[in-house]
């Protein structure tokens, strides 16, 4: 039997015989794991305790994120699980009476899902009714930005068809929906696009534009890459690490990879003085361990991509100068490397002959959803509390 499934069947085990109740929270903003621990009493040499890395890792922790926990008759916390990015959860644990905390993988299904349906007010509106997806609503108008004005070229009765796949735990999303291909009507002209190999492109075989990053610095050498989950063979524990590190000499400038606006320019955990700069599109980048700030960089101002906005060093958890280098979507990590690209591709020869089987076969995946009418089932709202006695109760059933 696993570990993983072994600590599932212990939460299992502690809410039927020992705990009282399972409450789902929401992680606030502003909010780090030391005032989690302080807030219920937990000794904080759990935090102190842990290695640089997982220190780190806990800076993580974005606000909104669900988490559970598992209480007793007087309110104290038996157990906990605390998701950092979409693979891997803090699980805070007693054992004989005393307290731990280690790294679970995240158990979560993939669901494939089928969205159709005629406009009625715009397509934003009209998915959120339809899903209570609001994140897949924000990625389908994000890949139509370029080429559809959806205010002049949206009619009512225009079709709508997305293909898409989601991570789903405990019963809701999980993470950012993944778009693998749709269709948009706009007076009669069908608008399609298809996920082939990670990147994006039109029925024809071209890329289309998306969030290109630029380097944020010069660097000697990537000390770290980005994983959302990686097993320790010596250690034998999970370790994550949602950033790219790029080693460089104390005091190299660090360039906004994007234009945006400063959302964050201070101390930040175990990332010391840390830069963080909202994008279009849901992208959100962060910039930590830096030596100090550019001048005039903080809160509120507005940056070109290419300016210098602070320069590399070695604050808060590191071991070392270097530059960590987050991307985050809708507040989800994902990896820098995927986004940073100097020009779009089309393809050619075997590649696009391989595309466009691939498109057809999407085609009448689109065009069964048409006549089908295809409508997933809705995403449950945030809303969780369960007393023992009744999770004994449905058990039963």
């Amino acid at each position: 039997m696993s570990r993983t499934v072994l600590i599932i069947l212990l939460i299992i085990g502690s809410y039927l015989f020992g705990a009282t109740k399972l409450v789902e929270q929401k992680w606030e903003k502003g909010k780090t794991f030391l005032n989690f621990l302080e807030d219920h009493k937990i000794p904080l040499k759990l935090y102190y305790n842990l290695d640089t890395g997982d220190k780190e890792l806990t800076s993580e922790i974005i606000a909104g994120t669900r988490y559970q926990i598992l209480q007793d008759d007087n309110g104290s916390i038996e157990q906990a699980l605390i998701p950092v990015g979409e693979e891997l959860q803090i699980h805070i644990g007693k054992d004989n009476g005393k307290y731990f905390v280690n790294l679970l993988p995240i158990i979560y299904e993939t669901k494939h899902k089928i969205l159709e349906t005629e406009i009625e007010t715009s397509p934003y509106n009209d998915i959120i009714k339809s899903t209570n997806n609001y994140l897949l609503a924000n990625e389908f108008i994000q890949s139509y930005k370029n080429s559809i004005n959806f205010k002049r070229d949206i009619r009512k009765g225009d079709q709508l068809v997305v293909i898409y796949t989601q991570k789903v735990r405990l019963g809701r999303q999980l993470g950012n929906p993944v778009i693998e291909a749709s269709m948009i009507e706009t007076r009669g002209v069908k608008h399609y696009i298809y996920r082939y190999k990670g990147r994006y492109y039109n029925e024809k075989g071209k890329e289309l534009e998306g969030f290109f990053l630029a380097q944020p610095c010069r660097y000697t050498r990537i000390s770290d890459r980005f994983t959302y989950k990686r097993w320790h063979p010596i250690l034998h524990r999970y370790r994550a690490h949602l950033g790219i590190d790029f080693a460089a000499p104390i005091g190299t400038p660090v360039h906004a990879a994007g234009d945006g606006r400063v959302i964050f320019a201070g101390r930040k955990g175990g990332y010391g003085n840390c830069v963080i700069m909202r994008h279009a599109g849901g992208y959100k980048t962060l910039y930590g361990h830096l030596r100090r700030f550019a001048r005039g960089i903080r809160r509120g101002r507005y940056v070109k991509k290419g300016k210098t906005i602070g320069y590399v060093g070695s604050t808060g958890l590191s071991t070392g100068p270097h530059l960590h280098f987050g991307l985050y979507k809708n507040n989800h990590a994902i990896n820098p490397a995927s986004t940073i690209k100097v020009a779009k591709s089309i393809l050619r020869g075997k590649t696009k002959k391989d595309f466009l089987t691939y498109v057809k076969k999407y085609n009448k995946e689109i065009q069964v959803a048409i006549n089908e009418k295809a409508t997933p089932k809705k995403e449950e709202a945030f809303a969780f509390y369960m007393d023992v006695k009744r999770a004994k109760i449905q058990s039963q059933n």
